[in-house]
Parts: C-alpha cells; structure tokens; sequence
C-alpha cells in the first residue's frame, strides 16, 4: 500500500529526507527494510530516527499496519548490521579501524568509544548499544573483528534493534499529529529504551534462574525416591 508520507503529514521534504520518503511511498513496507539496512550499513547516515515516528503517525491513518512497519524497520536493520559485522570478521581488528577513519564524518574518538563499548561489555555491548545513538551505528565492526558467534550477534542484534524501531514507530502513533515531538527528546528517549530493554534482559534472566532452580529441584527430589526404592 502506498503510504505517501509528505502528504498524509502536509509538510515538505527535501534532499536525503525526500529520498527517504519517496522509497518508503514506492515500496511500503519493503522500502521502510531497504532504508534501515542501508542506513546500518552506512553508519547511521539516513535519518531513519526521523522518519520512523512518522510512519508510526501513518499507520494511524491506515497507511501501514503498526506490526508491518516493527517487523519491516527491525529485519532490515539486523540485515544491514550483518554487513557490517561480515566486514569486520573479514577485515580483523586493525584493519577494519583503519576503514572506518577513512569514512567521512566518523570521527576517532567515535570509533574509540565503540571500540572500547565493546572490549568492556562484550555481548552486552551488542544488545545494549543499539539504543545509543553514538554506539549503534558503529557496534557490529568489532563484534565481527573479535568473531563474536553469529548465532549470538543476531540474537542480540535482534533483540536490542526491536527495542528501538519499536520504541520509534509506536511513540508516533501513540503521539498521532505531535509525532515529531519524539525526534525533539530523542537523547533522553535513547535511555528510556536503555532502560526498558535492561529491565526485559534482568526478567529473563531471573526467569531462566528460577526454571534452572526448579529443574534442579525436582532432579534431587527424584533422585531422593530413587534412593529410598
């Protein structure tokens, strides 16, 4: 369906933003995949973050299903963050850095702080950096030098990545007309969703402790039966 995004919204759009748009009213959902891809592979230079709370804003209007567009902006990022990870397993350590300097806009001290994200944290680092605006474009490099496993790196990526998109597309339609208000506290936003996904890890975790608790229960309760038969 066509979603036709400047005029559902009225105001006008130009350059990289009109780009964007007019590849979401062509392909829909497919189009929503191909920019949050590309702007995974790309380090972050689409503004993606724009343009999702507006398309979240259309669904309102029945443009696209709210699910289609989470499902569209989440597969697209994780494929676009595979690239990079495929380069850095590639590339190794050093060189893969070296690539990255030569990017325009990407600044040393930027490679640095995802360099250094990712030696402290590790598997976190994947989870957690794709809610930080600095962090996010950059993580899957050094997760792919330092051959994270791949099963874990989409894993993660997936995870961390639906945290976002999903926080971005249903706080403009949640925000409906005032959906560029979310581009406006996006700083703050970015820890919001830090936080909510941090909270969803802790759960699992102590969901996953509490069933190893019970199996190991009930493997003693069992083995106490055994020895008194």
């Amino acid at each position: 369906m066509m979603l036709h995004l400047a005029q559902t919204t009225g105001e006008p759009t130009g350059g990289l933003t009109g780009w964007a748009v007019d590849v979401i009213d062509a392909l829909g959902g497919a189009g929503l995949a191909l920019l949050t891809a590309l702007d995974s592979m790309l380090f972050g230079v689409l503004p993606v973050d724009v343009l999702m709370p507006l398309v979240g804003y259309t669904a309102t209007q029945g443009a696209i299903n709210i699910g289609t567009a989470i499902v569209c902006a989440t597969a697209g990022s994780v494929l676009g963050s595979l690239v990079q990870y495929t380069l850095g397993a590639h590339l190794g350590p050093d060189r893969a850095r070296a690539l990255l300097l030569k990017f325009p806009g990407i600044k040393t001290e930027t490679v640095d702080r995802a360099e250094a994200w990712f030696a402290r944290h590790g598997a976190k680092a994947v989870l957690f950096g794709r809610v930080l605006p600095v962090i996010r474009p950059l993580i899957s490099i050094p997760a792919g030098a330092e051959r994270m496993p791949l099963p874990k790196f989409v894993t993660l990526t997936a995870l961390g990545t639906l945290t976002w998109t999903s926080s971005l597309l249903l706080s403009g339609y949640l925000l409906g007309e005032n959906w560029h208000q979310v581009t406006d506290v996006a700083g703050t936003f970015s820890y919001v969703a830090l936080g909510a996904l941090a909270v969803g890890v802790i759960l699992l975790v102590v969901m996953r402790r509490n069933r190893r608790r019970k199996a190991a229960a009930t493997e003693v309760s069992a083995s106490a039966r055994t020895e008194v038969r």
